[in-house]
């Protein structure tokens, strides 16, 4: 079990699936082999020897202010989906999920830091034949930027599916909630505050954590991959607004940058966490070990 301690807090990754060595050039194709190469602090852990980029699929689950939370709900089982590593997937989640202490019925918030298909597969899991909430007793909560924006998006048939089984319905249960975040954040509950860092979608939101003079930062995927802090020009080939996506990045990576705010990377390989230095004219990230078990 991996584990953060936040003051009080004990933040939980539960993964999904390591995503596979073709994701890298495909997300960010401007992080060459050469480019990572240059920057041996990503080796072994973030890239290996021949510089392909390392990423997985996770969540983050944690106890805030009284409420059981998980941020970003993965990929999801049985999803119908046009890219091959995402397409009908059968993994162990909701055990991982129970065994860190969340059992599906007991998850109070879920927030959707975007509404992109490895954000948001197991918002719903399929029960005879229909897809219904995965957490039936959870608000579901993401950016009504967010939400309005996809919802006036000329959709292509594979995003449409995406809605149709993992966001819609939710939407139809009465569970999603639509949240407006100002430029300087918004706290949903004790000790937890959404930021919002728009550009790879236009709601984007990265999560904020505080307890007793400790914070954490889940990134969502504003920072994909930790080679984005020796490179922050480096965006996704997703990127709805990629000025704006840069913008965010380069704004949160410059607040963070000699601060002990542990940074929790929601595509990032294990270990997963650290804290954000300054260097040579852009950053770096010191992992942070989890705690021992």
């Amino acid at each position: 079990m991996t584990t953060w301690t936040v003051g009080d807090l004990t933040v939980h990754r539960v993964d999904e699936v390591p995503l596979p060595p073709a994701t890298g050039p495909w997300l960010l194709p401007d992080a060459t082999p050469d480019l990572v190469a240059g920057q041996d602090w990503l080796r072994p852990h973030f890239a290996d020897g021949d510089g392909v980029l390392c990423l997985d699929s996770h969540s983050f689950a944690f106890t805030a202010g009284g409420l059981r939370v998980l941020v970003d709900t993965g990929i999801g089982n049985g999803k119908q989906r046009a890219n091959p590593a995402w397409h009908d997937l059968d993994t162990d989640y909701l055990r991982r999920l129970t065994a860190a202490g969340f059992p599906p019925d007991s998850v109070d918030l879920v927030i959707l830091t975007h509404l992109h298909a490895d954000h948001v597969g197991w918002n719903t899991r399929e029960v005879n034949g229909a897809w219904v909430p995965t957490f039936p007793h959870a608000r579901y909560l993401t950016s009504r930027v967010e939400r309005e924006f996809w919802a006036g998006y000329a959709m292509d048939e594979a995003r449409a599916q995406m809605f149709r089984d993992s966001v819609i319905p939710v939407q139809e249960a009465g569970l999603l909630d639509l949240v407006d975040v100002p430029a300087e954040g918004v706290e949903v509950a004790p000790d937890l505050r959404l930021v919002p860092t728009p550009g790879h979608t236009p709601g984007h939101l990265a999560v904020e954590l505080t307890s007793r003079g400790r914070t954490a930062l889940i990134t969502g995927d504003c920072v994909h991959h930790p080679v984005q802090l020796a490179h922050p020009g480096i965006g996704a080939c997703v990127d709805i607004d990629p000025v704006r996506s840069e913008a965010s990045r380069r704004g949160l990576l410059d607040a963070l940058a000699g601060t002990d705010t542990l940074l929790l990377g929601t595509h990032f390989a294990p270990p997963t966490a650290g804290r954000v230095i300054a260097h040579e004219g852009a950053y770096r990230l010191a992992p942070t070990p989890a705690d021992s078990p």
